[in-house]
C-alpha cells in the first residue's frame, strides 16, 4: 500500500470519531463494568448470611405413642394401656455462640464491601492506563499521518524535477525509498492505535470498540513534584483495609471456634397420659464436653490469626514498595520532559527548517535532509510515548497512594 493510499484509508475514520474524556471513561466503568454487578451481588449475599447468622434456632414439636397392639388378653385399651406424649423441646445457645456467629458475619460483609471497592479502583486504574496508552498511540499515528501528508508532496517535487532532468533519478528513489519506509511505520502506529483503543473498551466492560477520538490532551499544561504521604496511602489502600479487616475476621473466627466448645443446653416439656392419667413432663439434656472440645477448629483458627497478621505485614510492605516505585517512576518522567525532551523536541525541529530550507537553496544533499526529517519524526513520536508514560506514570502514583477513582 503507497503512503497516499495508506493516509486516505486512515484518516477518514480518525476525523468521524466521537470524542471519549478520561473522567468519562472512569465513570462509564464505574458504572456498567460486569465485574463490579458480579461483586454488588457478593455483598448481597454476605448481607443475606449476615441476617442467617442472627436467626435463632428452632423449637421442635414431638407427638409419640406408645404401648399400643393389636392382639392379646385382655384386649387393648387406648385410654387405660397406651402411652401418649405431646411436648416441645427448645434449644439454647450458651457461650455466645449467636453473638460470635453475627460478629463473624458482619466482618464477612465489610469485607465484601471492600473487595468491592478495590476492584472499583483496580477498573478506575486500568483504565486511566490505557486510556493514556491509546491517547499516545493515536497521537504518534496522527504524527506519522501528518508526516506522511507533507512527505507526499516532498515525493510529488522530487518527481516533477526528474522528468524535468534537474535531478538525478536515483534521489526519487530515495524519497521513494523513504516514503515506503515511513507507510511501514504508520501501519504499525495504526495496528498499535488500535490494539490500545480495543483494550481501553475491554477495560471499560464494553462488548464494541468504535473508533473514538481522546478529549483529554497529553501535554500536562504544569507538571510539578507530588507530595507523597506514605501513612496516608496505608489509610485510604483498600488493600489495607482488607489485610486489617481479614485479621479481625480471623479474630472472629477463632472466638466462634471457643464458642462452639461450649455445650448447648436442650430443654423439653410437654404433656403425657398414660394408664389414664394426665401428667407433665420436663427434661434437660446437653452434650457432655469429654472427646470432642473443638480443639481442633480452635488451633486452625489461631494459625488463620497468624497468617493474617504476616499478610497485613506483607501487605504493608508492598504498598511501601508501590507508592515509592510510582514515585521514583512519576518523578522521572516528569523531569525527562521538563529538562529533556522538549527542548529536543525543538532542536530536531528547527535542525529539519534549517535542512530544508538549506536544500531548497541546494546548500545541502538530499540524505542530510532526510537525516534531518527522520530525526524530527523519532524525536516527536518519542516525545508524544514519553506524554503517554507521564501520564500513565501519574494515574500509577495516584492509584499507589490511594487516591479515589
Amino acid at each position: 500500500m503507497t503512503l497516499a493510499v495508506w493516509v486516505c484509508f486512515v484518516a477518514v475514520p480518525l476525523a468521524a470519531a466521537p470524542p471519549l474524556s478520561l473522567r468519562e471513561a472512569v465513570a462509564e466503568a464505574l458504572a456498567r463494568h460486569p465485574v463490579l454487578a458480579a461483586g454488588a451481588e457478593r455483598v448481597r449475599a454476605s448481607e443475606a448470611l449476615r441476617l442467617q447468622a442472627a436467626l435463632r434456632p428452632n423449637p421442635r414439636l414431638f407427638i409419640q405413642l406408645e404401648n399400643l397392639r393389636a392382639y392379646g388378653a385382655p384386649g387393648f385399651s387406648y385410654g387405660r394401656d397406651a402411652d401418649s406424649y405431646l411436648y416441645v423441646s427448645q434449644v439454647f445457645e450458651t457461650g455466645a455462640k449467636r453473638e460470635r456467629r453475627v460478629e463473624a458475619a458482619a466482618v464477612t460483609l465489610r469485607r465484601a464491601e471492600l473487595e468491592r471497592e478495590l476492584l472499583r479502583r483496580q477498573i478506575a486504574a486500568r483504565v486511566k492506563q490505557a486510556y493514556w496508552a491509546a491517547a499516545g498511540a493515536q497521537r504518534q499515528l496522527e504524527i506519522l499521518l501528518e508526516t506522511g501528508q507533507t512527505f507526499r508532496q516532498v515525493v510529488e517535487y522530487h518527481e516533477l524535477r526528474v522528468r524535468e532532468g534537474a535531478m538525478a533519478e536515483a534521489d526519487l528513489l530515495r524519497v521513494r525509498l523513504e516514503g515506503e519506509r515511513l507507510a511501514i511505520a504508520a501501519n504499525g502506529a495504526a495496528l498499535e492505535a488500535e490494539r490500545t483503543r480495543i483494550q481501553l473498551f475491554r477495560e471499560m466492560g464494553r462488548t464494541e470498540f468504535p473508533p473514538v477520538d481522546f478529549a483529554d490532551p497529553l501535554e500536562d499544561p504544569a507538571p510539578a513534584p507530588v507530595v507523597v504521604d506514605v501513612a496516608a496511602a496505608l489509610e485510604s489502600r483498600p488493600e489495607m483495609q482488607l489485610a486489617r479487616l481479614a485479621v479481625e475476621q480471623a479474630r472472629a473466627n477463632l472466638r466462634l471456634a471457643e464458642a462452639h466448645s461450649r455445650p448447648d443446653l436442650d430443654v423439653l416439656f410437654g404433656y403425657k397420659r398414660t394408664a389414664g392419667f394426665n401428667t407433665l413432663l420436663g427434661g434437660v439434656q446437653w452434650n457432655l464436653p469429654v472427646l470432642n472440645r473443638n480443639q481442633g477448629n480452635i488451633a486452625a483458627a489461631l494459625a488463620e490469626v497468624r497468617a493474617a497478621e504476616s499478610s497485613l505485614a506483607a501487605t504493608e510492605a508492598l504498598i511501601r514498595a508501590e507508592v515509592r516505585t510510582a514515585a521514583v517512576e512519576y518523578e522521572a518522567r516528569r523531569r525527562q520532559l521538563a529538562e529533556s525532551l522538549r527542548a529536543l523536541r525543538e532542536h530536531a525541529a528547527e535542525s529539519a527548517r534549517i535542512a530544508q530550507a538549506a536544500y531548497r537553496e541546494g546548500g545541502t544533499d538530499l540524505l542530510r535532509l532526510l537525516d534531518a526529517e527522520r530525526v524530527r519524526l523519532e524525536t516527536e513520536t518519542l516525545y508524544y510515548r514519553t506524554l503517554a508514560e507521564y501520564r500513565q506514570s501519574a494515574a500509577a502514583l495516584e492509584a499507589a497512594l490511594g487516591v479515589e477513582p
